[in-house]
């Protein structure tokens, strides 16, 4: 039987400077330093919300060279003057092969990636768009160490998580066929209507959200 659990969520933004200033001013915290993703032209910054659950910020690395294939979370899509946002959120599973093929919502293929010491194997569709917008999550499965292992608890944690979708029902039978456990609920939305999310943050000055728009 398989069994997944809420691993992260992902600001994407124009630049890591914009997406870290946009977390400080929505949380009143400011995230850590992470690391590159050479495969993916990409960088990024975390915020620790739980035992093994965290916020990514991410964006594109200016200095690294770019990726011969679409980067991931959309990132190409990102235009300079846009704002930072909820993009999306990440499923760790106990077996990503197993996830991928039981999952009637294709997640992409799976690929293997590292940050320093921190190795993983990530799904991510070719073109590098988000399934169902981003309130459908990508799956994950760590090699070894876990990140928020290494980052400083700085006093936030997630409470819950909400997606809103037209297709509810394709969320939550990807859901079921992985073994999702956790804080998500996913709410119907009328045929048209943007899809988005909402995280609701406990912080040390009280609760705070992150929204996709």
């Amino acid at each position: 039987m398989l069994h997944s659990k809420l691993d992260h969520i992902a600001v994407t933004a124009p630049s890591l400077a914009v997406g870290v200033e946009y977390v400080r001013q929505a949380l009143g915290v400011t995230p850590q330093a992470g690391g590159e993703h050479p495969r993916m032209g990409t960088h990024n910054y975390c915020l620790k919300l739980g035992e093994k659950i965290y916020l990514e910020v991410i964006a594109i690395n200016p200095k690294a060279p770019v990726p011969n294939r679409p980067r991931w979370f959309q990132l190409d899509k990102q235009d300079s003057d846009q704002a930072a946002r909820l993009a999306t959120w990440i499923v760790r599973t106990d077996n990503i092969q197993a996830a991928t093929s039981a999952s009637p919502v294709f997640p992409g293929d799976i690929e293997s990636m590292s940050r320093g010491q921190i190795n993983w194997h990530i799904t991510i569709p070719k073109d590098g768009n988000l399934p169902l917008d981003g309130v459908a999550p990508t799956l994950i499965q760590w090699q070894g160490i876990h990140p928020a292992d290494t980052m400083q608890d700085l006093g936030c944690s997630l409470i819950r998580l909400e997606g809103f979708h037209s297709e509810v029902e394709q969320v939550e039978a990807m859901l079921e066929s992985i073994g999702f456990h956790g804080d998500f609920s996913v709410s119907p939305l009328a045929t048209g209507q943007q899809p988005y999310l909402i995280a609701h943050i406990n912080t040390p000055t009280g609760q705070r959200q992150l929204c996709t728009s």
